[in-house]
């Protein structure tokens, strides 16, 4: 299991052992999860389709992430794009450079790969401010496809609620 570290950050994969943790983390962020969640996303990841992160700060856990290798959004499939997903830093812990760390692990892992492109998808409410700011700041750009509800695209004259589904898709090429 390949452990990266950073200053006082370190960021590995996550394992079964781990599933309180995780738990823990996204409850104390009130982050609403399905029944099952990282189970399942644990799965995933031993099937080799989805890896989960986890980055402490000093020994502490700060947060966690996930880099889907299969996404569920069709236009990151089509294109062989991998998707960051889940990137959750606890409040306690932001604005301290973890959220980049660990958007650089991902796409560090996608260029090992021998990809070029990586995606990323951000909420269109308030509260996805900073993460919209700090994903532009990285080099995302939409991907041109409008929004997304639940990773399908919304048509013209659709109404979907303004909730934790609706995103807009980025890309960054890793080449530049």
């Amino acid at each position: 299991m390949a452990i990266e570290q950073m200053e006082n950050l370190t960021i590995r994969q996550a394992t079964r052992d781990d599933l309180p943790v995780l738990w823990q983390m996204a409850e104390d962020m009130g982050a609403a999860k399905s029944e099952g969640y990282f189970d399942i996303s644990m799965e995933h990841q031993d099937a080799g389709t989805r890896q989960v992160f986890i980055v402490y700060l000093q020994g502490a856990y700060a947060g966690y992430c996930m880099l889907a290798w299969t996404p569920k959004y069709a236009f990151y499939q089509k294109m062989d794009i991998p998707e960051i997903q889940d990137l959750n830093v606890l409040p306690r812990f932001r604005r301290r450079g973890i959220g980049r760390f660990m958007i650089e692990h991902c796409e560090n892992l996608v260029r090992e790969a021998g990809k070029d492109y990586i995606g990323i998808g951000v909420g269109m409410d308030f509260s996805y401010g900073a993460a919209q700011q700090l994903y532009v700041r990285m080099g995302y750009v939409p991907d041109g496809n409008g929004l997304t509800y639940d990773r399908q695209v919304i048509a013209k004259g659709d109404f979907r609620p303004v909730d934790d589904e609706m995103s807009l898709m980025m890309i960054k090429d890793l080449q530049k």
